[in-house]
């Protein structure tokens, strides 16, 4: 009976901790996202895709939006911060739950996802139309989104830098062919071969 007192004053000092642990993992959780479009920043975005990688299926994805400056320079900034945030919540939607989204800088995001069932082309495919769409609240954004991706399994021992600098060539190689109009996306696919021959590039629109 004695110990009961001595448990029970001892309650208070236990959830007050167990309410600070809640509170400062709350803290570290909103260190991690960048603030303004709630993705991951680029360090927590790393330590998470990494682990995506071992994945068989896993597919690196970049993604800018193209003319940003421009938006910034004829809009103002708070209707860039509009564009990038939108682009942010459609490029997190179509990556699904079981990837993982960050906000590299700037206008530029990186995503990973797992191809469980071979349809990572189409997918992209839509997103990236889907990332080209007007922002709702100002229709009048002449803006498009220039996306790459490669196939981690095409690329073996390569990590997470390699693989985003080959998906960045295979984004710019998509920018550069021009293939795109008003409210469309750009969209470009490295390709690799698993004996490590030099890769091929393919865009699509």
């Amino acid at each position: 009976m004695n110990a009961l007192p001595a448990l029970l004053a001892a309650l208070p000092p236990v959830f007050g901790w167990a309410a600070h642990a809640r509170w400062l993992h709350g803290r570290l959780t909103t260190a991690r996202r960048d603030p303004l479009t709630g993705l991951w920043t680029r360090d927590a975005f790393t330590r998470r895709a990494r682990r995506l990688l071992r994945n068989p299926g896993a597919v690196v994805v970049l993604a800018d939006v193209d003319r940003f400056k421009q938006i910034n320079d004829t809009h103002g900034h708070a209707a860039g911060d509009v564009l990038l945030a939108t682009a942010a919540a459609r490029l997190a939607h179509g990556t699904g739950p079981g990837g993982v989204v960050g906000r590299l800088g700037g206008d530029e995001f990186a995503a990973v996802l797992v191809d469980r069932d071979g349809t990572a082309a189409d997918r992209l495919r839509t997103l990236a139309r889907i990332l080209a769409r007007p922002v709702d609240t100002n229709p009048d954004f002449q803006t498009t989104v220039s996306l790459g991706w490669v196939r981690v399994a095409n690329h073996p021992g390569e990590d997470l830098s390699i693989l985003l600098r080959r998906a960045d060539e295979a984004m710019y190689e998509a920018k550069r062919s021009g293939r795109s109009g008003p409210h469309r996306a750009r969209i470009g696919r490295l390709l690799g071969s698993v004996a490590g021959r030099r890769p091929g590039r393919r865009g699509a629109a």
